[in-house]
């Protein structure tokens, strides 16, 4: 490659891993593993024989997964702003890849300085006036499949416009600013974003590491940036740290699980006072609060593949045999049987965004929109091999149950309530309308007042004799985004928004659940948390970095007028208050007692919001479009008898 910017690209080998981390290490960039002694793993290893001076090599401990890259020259220790990550000066190992063969130089790639996009004053001119369209640089396909340069390509099947040249905006320029400071590099190379950077704060506690969903509106904003190493890098890399074995106390989250975080830690090599090797120590909840694993991390992994591969245009990575592996073993892991009887995704409590006890065990609505929205994803990015096949048809059979059964015991809205009002228990056969045995005095008080004409939602939770009515933010605006909700139900979910304004949005958006719980419920449910108090935290408190999410259901409903009002309203605080975790009270007047100042999704959140609101065109690449077939089946679900007996063969749907 000629360009020098092509010649920086990182290349990573494609490799089928059959054999168990524990017991071998291998280079990321080479198919031949390399045995690696249990007392020996700080050495040094030469995973063939043209190996250079430096070689990158994965491995386990008793308690942890270890990442390494070693060089025998002495390294320069750079640290960014309290992060204590090195950059290693090593070099990349040699490619040796029955696919693919490339000597390539692993030096850091440089972010380009690309104009900010323009402020929303700027853009939108009156509510009826459609936001002119920013184009995404594009890029340029160099001979191992990797992408480079600033070229216009095509997002999903559209060219977009020609960048545009537009004043920036302060707020935007100090938040690329603060984004690009939180950037943690691994071997010289960008790798993901701290979960908080505040310079000012003595105890980092655990937001100096790479969080695996904190780092996904990062990547979008990365990527609608034109600046994709730093989210190919992040994809490869966190890959690479999937569990393969049980790592807690012997009981461990099984094979298939991603991470929560990872932090990038250097350390002296052994036999050489000068030589340092930067390592990857992944959590999966062993040092977590409450030792809960992370059920969403790799939902959101497989979501940030796709939009990868839809707005680069590069699909060499999701085709990659390990990436392929790795997308296997997440689906086999969340579609394994169980005694559950229902689709959807059975998980504990804390196993989400909301990481704390908040009585959202068993089968939260925010699991299911994700779960939702990565198998459409996978479905796309499955290669078409025999291997393949019953996958698939499980992963097909999974989405037409699961969308039927949220779709129809999910919803509320003021003609639910009435059925619900007048429910008979008790009810015990095939035929039954009230299949949970929901009591209607489980209606809260709250509800009916809240709950307007016209608009509706789904709820939180659902169990047997449970309904758990709260307003969850993320899970009702991703089953827009999925198209989990039907599209009737999308519209009424963000006219429940427009109406109830004052209780979502207020002072800041967005609140991620209403209402709160308080008083003695407060104290049962979440155990008297001190930091889950009424109004804050996850308990009813507002979260800036929901504004990405809330920016894509509205431009997928072509209602961008809803997003526009929230930024707006976010704009007049979040970088005077110095970019809080989240905020306190009904309203979200006050930054949050133990918020995190300088959080990174605070900031990424509100920067892709303002990308998609300049391109609504790029939001394609998070969307999830309805499948024709799927609706046809559910259909047939919802169309036949609901209160036939059910046949003595249990008989499966095929799409």
């Amino acid at each position: 490659m000629a360009a020098p910017e092509a010649v920086r690209q990182i290349l990573f080998g494609a490799f089928p891993r059959l054999w168990p981390i524990d017991k071998c290490c291998y280079n990321i960039y080479s198919v031949r593993p390399s045995k690696l002694d249990a007392c020996s793993r700080r050495k040094r290893v030469l995973v063939n024989t043209q190996a250079r001076s430096s070689s990158r090599v994965f491995y386990t401990s008793k308690r942890m997964s270890l990442f390494h890259c070693t060089d025998k020259v002495p390294r320069r220790k750079c640290s960014f702003d309290r992060l204590g990550t090195i950059m290693c000066n090593c070099e990349q190992q040699e490619n040796v890849s029955s696919i693919t063969t490339n000597d390539q130089d692993s030096t850091r790639s440089k972010m380009e300085k690309r104009p900010a996009v323009g402020s929303l004053s700027e853009i939108v001119t009156d509510s009826t006036e459609q936001a002119e369209a920013i184009g995404v640089d594009g890029i340029t396909k160099h001979v191992n499949g990797g992408f480079t340069s600033k070229q216009k390509m095509p997002i999903d099947g559209f060219i977009t416009d020609p960048v545009h040249k537009i004043s920036s905006n302060p707020i935007e320029d100090e938040a690329w600013n603060l984004l690009r400071d939180s950037m943690v590099y691994y071997c010289n190379n960008p790798i993901g974003t701290i979960a908080a950077n505040d310079p000012n704060s003595n105890s980092s506690l655990n937001y100096d590491q790479v969080f695996i969903r904190d780092f996904i509106p990062s990547g979008i904003a990365f990527l609608l940036k034109g600046e994709y190493d730093i989210v190919r890098n992040f994809i490869l890399h966190t890959l690479q740290l999937q569990s393969w074995e049980k790592t807690m106390d012997c009981h461990s989250p099984g094979q298939g699980l991603m991470p929560a975080s990872f932090k990038v830690r250097t350390i002296p090599l052994d036999g050489d006072d000068f030589a340092t090797e930067d390592v990857l120590d992944p959590d999966f909840g062993e040092s977590a609060i409450g030792r809960v694993a992370p059920v969403d991390s790799g939902l959101w992994w497989i979501i940030l593949l796709r939009a990868y591969g839809k707005h680069t245009g590069d699909l060499s990575v999701q085709e990659r045999v390990d990436v392929q592996t790795g997308i296997k073993m997440i689906l086999k892991l969340c579609l394994a049987d169980g005694f559950d009887m229902f689709p959807t995704l059975l998980v504990t409590d804390g196993s989400c965004m909301i990481d704390r006890r908040m009585g959202i065990h068993g089968h939260p609505l925010e699991i299911q929109a994700l779960f939702y929205s990565a198998l459409m994803s996978a479905r796309e990015m499955l290669a078409p091999e025999d291997g393949s096949a019953d996958l698939l048809r499980a992963l097909n059979n999974r989405l037409v149950a699961l969308s039927f059964h949220i779709r129809e015991y999910y919803w509320v809205d003021m003609r639910k309530l009435n059925e619900i009002y007048r429910y008979k228990t008790e009810e015990y056969s095939y035929d039954a309308v009230n299949k949970f045995n929901i009591y209607p005095d489980q209606i809260p008080s709250w509800l009916v007042d809240f709950m307007p004409s016209k608009g509706g939602y789904l709820i939180g939770n659902l169990q047997p004799a449970n309904m758990d009515f709260r307003f969850f933010s993320l899970g009702n605006l991703w089953s827009i985004v999925s198209s989990l909700s039907t599209e009737d139900q999308s519209h009424a979910i963000l006219d429940l928004i427009e109406a109830k304004w004052a209780e979502l949005v207020a002072d800041m958006p967005f609140k991620i659940c209403y209402p709160a719980l308080e008083d003695q419920e407060w104290r049962i449910i979440t155990g008297s948390d001190p930091k889950n108090t009424p109004w804050s935290y996850h308990n009813g408190g507002s979260w800036p970095t929901l504004l990405w999410q809330l920016t894509v259901a509205c431009i997928k409903m072509n209602r961008p007028d809803i997003a526009l009002q929230a930024v707006q309203v976010a704009e007049r605080r979040i970088s005077k208050d110095k970019w809080p975790e989240y905020y306190d009270t009904k309203r979200g007047r006050f930054i949050g007692k133990q918020a995190q100042l300088f959080q990174t999704w605070s900031i990424a959140g509100y920067l892709v919001a303002k990308q998609l609101l300049a391109n609504p065109n790029a939001a394609k690449i998070l969307v999830n479009e309805e499948d024709s077939e799927l609706v046809n089946a559910s259909s047939c679900i919802i169309s036949s008898n609901p209160r036939r007996k059910r046949d003595k063969k249990k008989k499966s749907i095929i799409v």
